[in-house]
């Protein structure tokens, strides 16, 4: 596969990032990949685990002379990261992201990036639970969703680039307008992240079940709808935060939803509640068919 940036710089070493190095290095995408972390405990570790070429110590030395540079910090911190990088970003460069928010995202980079460099935002729609350098597996991407959102100055060829890279990653690369990426991932990820959350919490506050209870006798539906609840809280956070107008459109229709089917089953409406699973249940079909994940017993889970 053919290189397509000579120094790339990831900033945030968790998850993705270090999944993004993994999938680089395999595919031969990047000359050389610099890496920073805030922490320098992260960094130590990122070292002893040969994650990135080089492990710098201060985030103006990743950035220098860097072609890409991708921010994996959580959103809520992408503002301060883009003012103090800017000065050190080299003409022509592209700055991206991986946030799960877009409009936020666009708001809080774009304003401190000089107009020499290019400004892509981007999301990998992959992940797991886990978090932290340790996390990352070049794997991540393949055949999962990878959103740019380019708007109208966006440099075309600059673009094209970045585009490569993540196709390269194995990722399955799609353009969408700012807004209308935060409306669909409230949609399918943020509101059901915020719903797994309250589920843990309505389990921790039942007191007439026990915390033992809950551990041991979690039946396939609440161990898998709740494992996404052990993501990263901080950002988690920013998602919210950062996305509020849609998640609160989407938690308003969701609320709504529900208290048809608390009506129906308080009132034994048994033809509605087959009606709404059954449709429930075709569309979770179609996330099957559509390669985002498997019909194989316990969700395809390889057992240890």
């Amino acid at each position: 596969m053919a290189q397509v940036y000579d120094k790339v710089a990831l900033i945030g070493l968790g998850l993705i990032a270090s999944s993004m190095f993994w999938a680089i290095k395999r595919n031969g995408l990047a000359g050389e990949v610099r890496g920073y972390a805030r922490s320098e405990k992260t960094r130590e570790t990122a070292r002893e685990i040969g994650l990135c070429d080089v492990v710098c110590d201060s985030v103006l030395e990743a950035v220098k002379d860097a072609d890409l540079v991708v921010l994996c910090v959580p959103v809520g911190a992408m503002s301060a990261v883009a003012e103090e990088i800017a000065p050190a970003l080299k003409a022509g460069a592209t700055v991206s992201d991986v946030g799960s928010v877009k409009k936020a995202v666009v708001e809080a980079v774009g304003p401190h990036l000089p107009e020499n460099v290019h400004f892509i935002p981007a999301h990998p729609v992959a992940g797991t639970e886990h978090s932290g350098p340790n996390s990352g597996f070049a794997e991540l991407f393949e055949n999962r969703p990878l959103l740019l959102t380019p708007d109208e100055k966006s440099d075309s060829q600059a673009v094209a680039r970045l585009r490569a890279l993540w196709e390269g990653t194995g990722a399955l690369v799609e353009e969408m307008d700012a807004e209308h990426h935060d409306l669909v991932l409230a949609v399918t990820s943020h509101t059901p992240h915020l719903i797994a959350y309250t589920m843990v919490g309505v389990a921790d506050d039942l007191q007439r079940v026990t915390d033992s209870e809950v551990i041991k006798y979690s039946a396939a539906g609440f161990r898998d709808f709740t494992r996404i609840a052990a993501s990263d809280p901080t950002m988690w956070r920013d998602v919210f935060l950062s996305n509020k107008e849609a998640t609160l459109e989407i938690l308003g229709r969701f609320t709504e939803e529900l208290f048809a089917l608390q009506r129906a089953i308080r009132t034994g409406d048994g033809d509605h509640l087959f009606e709404y699973f059954t449709h429930t249940r075709a569309i979770r079909r179609g996330i099957i068919e559509a390669g985002q994940d498997t019909d194989a017993p316990d969700f395809g889970r390889v057992k240890k």
